[in-house]
């Protein structure tokens, strides 16, 4: 959906999962931030990704919305499958596993730290929740142009 929504603004996308790198550890958080600030530096930008509490503090004090994917976990679950087969994709087979388990933790667990981190850095940034390829579709469509 970011690049598509990338495609018709005209404006870059930053796809976080390609800023992280697989073999990354905790050690490595704060050259991650190092480069998401600077991608980020930019007036205007389109943000994929999480990693919400390793980088909120950066992105939402300057974002003008937060568009929340909230699929449903088989959804999640099939998508992140499917996903460890395509080519040049980071999230590997051997992965699977633990991406399951954060989707199938996801609404207990990680939800509202997200959330807590969301009221923390953009408390007044929009946010507008796609529950399906419909919603995303009309979002597309509607957007287009409004900039």
């Amino acid at each position: 959906m970011a690049r598509q929504l990338g495609e018709r603004t005209g404006v870059p996308v930053i796809c976080l999962d390609a800023v992280w790198q697989a073999h990354w550890k905790e050690k490595d958080v704060p050259l991650f931030r190092a480069l998401i600030t600077e991608a980020h530096a930019a007036d205007e930008w389109i943000s994929d990704g999480n990693f919400a509490l390793a980088s909120f503090d950066i992105r939402l004090p300057r974002a003008t919305l937060v568009i929340w994917l909230d699929r449903s976990r088989a959804a999640c679950a099939w998508r992140s499958f499917i996903r460890t087969f395509k080519r040049d994709e980071s999230h590997r087979l051997a992965r699977l596993p633990d991406v399951l388990a954060f989707i199938w933790n996801f609404e207990r667990v990680y939800r509202p730290r997200i959330e807590a981190a969301r009221l923390r850095y953009g408390p007044e940034v929009p946010v507008r929740r796609l529950k399906n390829d419909r919603d995303i579709a009309a979002f597309l469509s509607s957007y287009v142009g409004a900039r």
